[in-house]
């Protein structure tokens, strides 16, 4: 038996982000003792308790799973303790490791994260990345420190963004890269034969989770900065505007570098946030430096649908101002 079937590995993640590191361990049948994920929680209008897409690969495979409240309660210590594991594994887990736990295995805890570190620590690399117009992103695995996504780098992956992908397709490409970043980087780490980098700390930028107030669209901003917003909170949790006091979703639109912004008139005195028009196409709606185009909305309490098929009931005005 080679060296790296012989360790005892706990992987902890919870979104499906994390699920081909795990699978990729589980192919490999390396030596998974324990998956750590978060409980289940209620999803949907009927608020039905669902697990984590980690604990589903899990139990496929038979692997044992633990699902703590909070990783720092001495009872989740204790069973943690109980696997005994030479080293753990994390990716998108979702809770902060305390220092017990960080010094427990003894090839340490490595972290498998969204982002080109220390670029974009915290818990929304991939939708700071996009909002912020990034054309490059990628994956760092690390050593596990006390702070943020502050450890010492093991290895990176840099992933393009390309000007048609939103948060769910770069998770998609993000989730693949990670696990094959891990299957590259894992040999290396347990045979001795890796050389961790610090973070230049100076450098660092942050990606707290997003809030509510994060994902309503600010019409005084640019096109494309609105481009990215929209982008860059599809599919979850989505960005909004207002829409006669009520909330309307806005989870597509036309990218402005790749069609032709219709003047508006050279009115000045259009303030952003109007509807300019609305036809099959979309909503054209002013913005702080030009128009536009909105191709997929969700009016509230119905489900998200193109403009096209919006219109065939309903109609916003020209003039219409969102945001009030």
């Amino acid at each position: 038996m080679s060296l790296i079937n012989q360790i005892r590995i706990v992987f902890m993640g919870t979104p499906d982000f994390a699920v081909p590191s795990l699978q990729y361990l589980l192919e490999e049948k390396l030596n998974v003792v324990g998956v750590v994920t978060q409980p289940d929680r209620p999803k949907g209008r009927k608020k039905i308790f669902t697990p984590t897409p980690v604990k589903v690969e899990a139990l496929n495979h038979h692997i044992p799973v633990l699902q703590p409240e909070k990783m720092k309660a001495p009872e989740a210590i204790q069973l943690l303790k109980q696997l005994q594991p030479d080293l753990i594994i994390t990716a998108a887990f979702g809770q902060i490791l305390p220092k017990e736990v960080l010094e427990l295995p003894r090839l340490g805890c490595i972290n498998v994260h969204a982002s080109l570190l220390p670029k974009y620590r915290g818990g929304a690399p991939i939708h700071h990345a996009i909002k912020n117009g990034e054309t490059i992103t990628g994956v760092t695995i690390m050593y596990m420190a006390e702070g943020l996504d502050t450890g010492d780098m093991i290895s990176k992956i840099e992933v393009p963004i390309l000007e048609n992908d939103n948060t769910g397709t770069m998770f998609g490409k993000l989730s693949i890269a990670g696990a094959e970043l891990l299957k590259e980087t894992l040999p290396k780490l347990v045979q001795g034969n890796i050389q961790p980098v610090a973070q230049n700390h100076e450098e660092a930028t942050f990606a707290s989770n997003i809030k509510r107030e994060d994902e309503l669209i600010n019409w005084k901003k640019s096109s494309k900065d609105i481009f990215n917003h929209i982008r860059a909170l599809n599919p979850f949790p989505g960005s909004y505007t207002l829409w006669n006091g009520k909330v309307l979703k806005v989870w597509e639109s036309l990218n402005p570098s790749d069609i032709y912004s219709k003047p508006v008139n050279h009115k000045d005195d259009i303030s952003p946030g109007t509807v300019i028009q609305m036809t099959t196409d979309g909503i054209e709606v002013r913005t702080g430096n030009g128009t536009i185009w909105l191709t997929q909305i969700q009016p509230a309490g119905k489900k998200r649908m193109d403009v096209g098929q919006f219109s065939k009931g309903s109609a916003i005005p020209e003039g219409t101002q969102f945001g009030r």
